[in-house]
């Protein structure tokens, strides 16, 4: 799989997802997002993963790049950081192992909403829509998991926004 454009200059590749099955099983064990998944299959969703390692301060996901992978984060967290208007930044979101971020590229190939950057440094798996296609065809019941957990995700963060929105919108027009 090539790296993917948008990740920084001081990333190391570490290899394919498949020699770090078992430690990639004992992290996606402990992440809330995975539970649908067996044994079996963390290993089947393995085969079509690489490994990177990535420098504390290096930029995983800039956005507003075009993407079409997500990200494992497996070591290290990361801050999820959106640009505001005046040019700064602010941080949305810190993530650490058995978070996935990218995950709205992946389904739309759209822009990226926000960028990550890495507190430390940062052990992750990348899976791409490619991967993920493939995973669909060869098997179709992992796929559809994958799918249904990452729609889950989804909703969940737009109705925690949603209400956080709520408060801000002032008088009731009807």
């Amino acid at each position: 799989m090539p790296l993917p454009k948008s990740l920084d200059s001081s990333l190391h590749p570490l290899g394919k997802a498949t020699q770090f099955a078992e430690d990639i099983q004992d992290i996606i064990n402990q992440a809330p997002f995975f539970d649908a998944l067996e044994t079996s299959e963390i290993k089947d969703l393995c085969e079509f993963m690489d490994c990177y390692t990535i420098r504390r301060g290096a930029l995983l996901i800039r956005e507003g790049d075009a993407g079409d992978f997500l990200l494992i984060i497996l070591t290290g967290t990361v801050n999820v950081v959106k640009d505001r208007e005046d040019g700064g930044r602010r941080v949305i979101a810190t993530v650490g192992p058995g978070a996935t971020v990218g995950e709205m590229a992946i389904i739309d190939n759209g822009i990226r909403f926000a960028s990550c950057i890495a507190n430390e440094e940062v052990d992750f798996a990348v899976l791409d829509r490619d991967a993920l296609n493939a995973i669909l065809h060869e098997h179709p019941r992992l796929g559809n998991k994958l799918l249904l957990m990452l729609l889950a995700l989804m909703t969940k963060r737009l109705r925690e926004t949603g209400s956080r929105l709520v408060s801000h919108l002032g008088a009731t027009i009807v």
